[in-house]
């Protein structure tokens, strides 16, 4: 399957899905997984559709010393520290769900400057589609929120590459980068596989080895 085929799979299974209320929509998996790239390509294509509207996990960080009171390089602090999902469930997927009021916030904390983002409330269109990217999205306090998840599935060596041509820079260099990886990121990605079975909770499980030949593990019947 090429990427354009999944594409336009994803809007046909999108377009008649809770019409004229906001869906919305998970897109899950590991780090470096591509979630950011699907997600604006979904977006590009659904225009015309059913309006997007893009948000990210990023946009929900706890403080710094929150996030790292574990340690840096703690994979448990990576999976239970790192995000506020009161208020991702406060400020987007509750008063975008059935009985809210469809605005949301995008944003509360700049992890960057390690600072609370006064956003103003948006108001999302009636009929859009809420493109929630991000890791950890299926854990059981969200997972009942989502009106249609997809997870990307790639293996843990492929996440480590990925990682090195994109976040050696971020990190201070390749060595820095594998370090962080292998003691942080990749086991608490296998913290919440064991947790929370979010390839078990997907609607769409798709391996995403290789980004412009997608492959469908599963798909939903009807």
């Amino acid at each position: 399957m090429t990427r354009d085929d999944l594409l336009a799979r994803l809007v046909d299974l999108i377009a008649t899905r809770r019409p004229g209320a906001v869906l919305r929509v998970a897109v899950d998996g590991p780090d470096a997984a591509g979630k950011t790239t699907l997600a604006a390509d979904l977006a590009r294509v659904l225009a015309g559709v059913r309006e997007p509207v893009r948000v990210s996990i990023d946009g929900f960080h706890r403080p710094r010393a929150e996030r790292r009171r574990r340690g840096d390089l703690s994979p448990e602090g990576y999976y239970r520290d790192s995000f506020d999902y009161q208020s991702v469930l406060d400020e987007v997927l509750t008063p975008l769900g059935a009985d809210g009021e469809r605005w949301y916030r995008p944003q509360v904390f700049d992890h960057r400057r390690d600072a609370p983002v006064d956003a103003p409330a948006r108001v999302a269109p009636a009929g859009g589609v809420l493109l929630f990217e991000g890791v950890f999205l299926l854990r059981p306090e969200l997972r009942g929120h989502w009106d249609l998840a997809v997870y990307l599935d790639i293996a843990p060596e492929e996440s480590v590459r990925r990682a090195l041509l994109r976040d050696a820079g971020l990190f201070g260099g390749p060595a820095a980068t594998r370090e962080r990886y292998q003691a942080r990121y990749l086991p608490g990605q296998e913290l919440y596989r064991a947790e929370a079975d979010p390839r078990g909770h997907a609607d769409v499980v798709i391996d995403n080895t290789d980004p412009e030949r997608p492959d469908i593990l599963r798909w939903p019947a009807g």
